[in-house]
């Protein structure tokens, strides 16, 4: 989402249609594709001014997944964000999703790696021995929850999710990762909000596959 405020009033939300040529991720390989493949992304995502308060551009990121192409688009451009950013020696053999977007992301890339997936939760929502760490909300405080052996030692992490606005879930997650005794390599997004300059609470690299949204 961005917190841009729209002149236009379109209360069913807008997006430019879909082109009927092939994905760009079926047309290019190795890193060339990368910067056509974001722009791919950025035309699927849908806007809906004043959501979920008036003064707010929120930025859907369904779509994405409501289109075959698009959606093989958006995995193939993490997976190239990835190796670009890490390199290919030095891939993730965990992916940590953030509860609940992280979840569409996670798992599909986590096949494309050969790694496993481990989902980071609010607390009652994982059964066995868990850790948790508190992180700061607009309002208040909340919890995320791991399980305590989802994460071997060593093991090189990469989080993701689709945004990252105050950076205080993401913050979380980290911790988690940390007290689990993983290697954080980073955390990858779709958007950032950089107004509210959520990076600088986190310990390892971040990177954004759409150009950061400013207030």
């Amino acid at each position: 989402m961005s917190t841009a405020t729209s002149t236009t009033d379109n209360s069913h939300g807008s997006a430019r249609p879909e082109s009927n040529a092939p994905s760009a991720s079926s047309q290019l390989t190795g890193p060339e594709a990368l910067p056509e493949l974001k722009k791919r992304i950025k035309a699927g995502l849908k806007t809906y001014p004043d959501f979920p308060k008036k003064g707010i551009l929120f930025e859907d990121i369904l779509p994405l997944f409501a289109s075959h192409s698009l959606h093989t688009d958006l995995i193939r451009a993490y997976e190239l964000q990835v190796l670009e950013s890490f390199g290919p020696d030095n891939i993730p053999d965990v992916i940590v999703g953030l509860d609940a977007r992280g979840f569409l992301i996670g798992p599909t890339l986590a096949l494309r790696f050969g790694a496993g997936f481990v989902p980071v939760r609010k607390p009652g929502k994982l059964p066995g021995k868990i850790e948790t760490a508190d992180f700061e909300k607009e309002y208040g405080t909340d919890t995320f929850a791991i399980q305590s052996d989802a994460i071997k030692p060593g093991q090189k992490v990469l989080v993701v999710d689709d945004l990252i606005a105050t950076g205080g879930s993401a913050s979380a997650a980290g911790t988690l990762i940390e007290k689990s005794g993983g290697k954080l390599l980073g955390y990858l997004f779709i958007i950032e909000l950089t107004f509210l300059k959520g990076r600088d609470k986190l310990n390892a690299p971040v990177y954004t596959l759409l150009e950061s949204q400013a207030e």
